[in-house]
Order: structure tokens, then sequence, then C-alpha cells
């Protein structure tokens, strides 16, 4: 599994950044080997998290090379103030079963997927 985690500092959003930010995760759902999202906010910074786990590489890049993508990101200094992005392979995930359904990878431990 790899997960794909996108940081970025806020300015001010307008009604394109929420419909290109609304049709890349729609793209990214739609992917063969998207697992699911979730996203953080750290208000006091003026942060926000977004990560997405993926199957493989392939369907990580899938998502990097949709044309909603790459709209957006030759557009981002419209709306951010600085990002950065991180893509990992996930070497396990471990916890107890009380998330699942709240966080992509919780449910991981029902299924016995992925395991400490």
């Amino acid at each position: 599994m790899y997960s794909s985690t996108f940081i970025f500092a806020t300015k001010q959003f307008d009604d394109t950044f929420h419909r290109l930010d609304e049709a890349i995760a729609t793209a990214a759902r739609s992917i063969d080997g998207y697992l699911g999202e979730e996203s953080w906010e750290d208000s006091a910074r003026g942060l926000v998290s977004n990560v997405y786990y993926w199957k493989s590489l392939e369907a990580l890049q899938a998502l990097m090379q949709h044309p909603t993508h790459l709209e957006a990101k030759a557009a981002q200094a419209q709306w951010l103030n600085g990002y950065q992005v991180v893509i990992a392979q996930v070497l396990r995930t471990y916890g107890d079963d009380k998330l699942a359904g709240l966080l992509p990878t919780a449910g991981l431990f029902a299924q016995g997927a992925t395991q400490h």
C-alpha cells in the first residue's frame, strides 16, 4: 500500500478551487487501486493535509496524470501559500478495530490485510 500526503498552507479559496478540489477527489475515487482518503487541518498554523491511500504506485500515478489534477497543480499559487507532497510506502498499520469506518486504513485490521 502507498500513501500520498498533500500538505498545504491556505490562502483564499474561490469557486474554481472548490470545483477542482471536488473533481480531483471524484477522479481519485474512480481509479482502480484507490483505497480511501482522509483530511486533517491544523487551524493554528493554517495547514491542511489530504492523505490518499493506494494499492499501487500505478494507481497513484493515474491521479497525478489526471487532467484535472494537472490543471489544479498549474494554478495552485492562486490558492495556496506553499505546499509539500509526501509519497510513502506503508509498511504496516496496526491498532484496534474501533476506528473501522472512520479511517480508510482502519478496515484493514478486520480484513487482516496489514497487521503489526
